[in-house]
């Protein structure tokens, strides 16, 4: 896959499920850039671009300066996102607007604007040996199917990822472009551990099939790297959750 696909630009990489596919991604030889609003740790072949996702400038600058440096990316990550969860009447009032519209912006507005700006660039690239430009992954999550109380912002954000999917490959395809979402269940990363208690935790694995335990962030990025080396996965919404409903 290395010699397909050897560019990559990640969003939300400098933490959680983002993190372990640059590490993943830096192993395999990538050279990657990572679109965050925080450094993360040095790895080789790895750039860190300070960056707000939902501005049209900082992004379009970001992709300029990779595509300078490595050439137009062929893969695409979109794993920037945020999960604050508050009920609709909760306890210390009504759900704000204000973070109904944080999680909007960040999860489809940030989405739709990297994608968008990356593909630009992506349509003038060769076409490779199996005549494919390129290939757009998009991080949903379960949520966008089976929300729980208190993620109807979240869950609204990510069935809006999804509901990309198919339209977009569609469009991509006559350029040679993929696009794919992947919708991990309950993931060990430091939002999950920030958003959810241990009790509610082990109340969502016990509906699980097998595992009946959280996904490793390494067995998200290898599913990734999977998606990205297989041409015939397009305009697909794909769960990776050990069948928890």
């Amino acid at each position: 896959m290395k010699e397909l696909f050897n560019t990559a630009v990640v969003t939300g990489g400098a933490s959680g499920l983002g993190q372990a596919l640059v590490s993943k991604l830096s192993e395999s030889g990538f050279q990657v850039t990572v679109l965050d609003r925080h450094d993360g740790p040095q790895l080789a072949s790895v750039r860190y671009v300070i960056c707000d996702v939902t501005s049209e400038s900082e992004v379009k600058s970001a992709l300029n300066e990779s595509a300078e440096k490595y050439g137009a990316a062929r893969l695409i990550v979109n794993c920037a996102g945020v999960g604050k969860n508050a009920r609709l009447l909760g306890r210390k009032g009504i759900h704000t607007l204000e973070l109904f519209q944080e999680v909007m912006d960040v999860n489809v507005l940030g989405t739709f604007n990297v994608l968008r700006l990356a593909t630009e660039q992506m349509i003038d690239l060769p076409l490779t040996e199996n005549g494919q430009r390129g290939v757009i992954i998009n991080i949903s999550s379960i949520a966008a199917f089976d929300g729980q109380i208190g993620q109807a912002a979240y869950s609204a954000s990510k069935a809006a990822v999804a509901g990309m999917t198919l339209p977009l490959a569609r469009e991509l395809g006559k350029h040679a472009i993929r696009v794919v979402t992947i919708c991990p269940g309950v993931f060990m990363t430091p939002m999950v551990q920030a958003h959810v208690t241990l009790e509610v935790l082990d109340g969502l694995l016990q509906n699980a099939a097998w595992p009946k335990r959280p996904g490793k962030p390494e067995e998200f990025a290898d599913f990734v790297m999977a998606v990205a080396a297989n041409p015939m996965i397009n305009g697909e919404t794909i769960r990776l959750d050990g069948g928890l409903r």
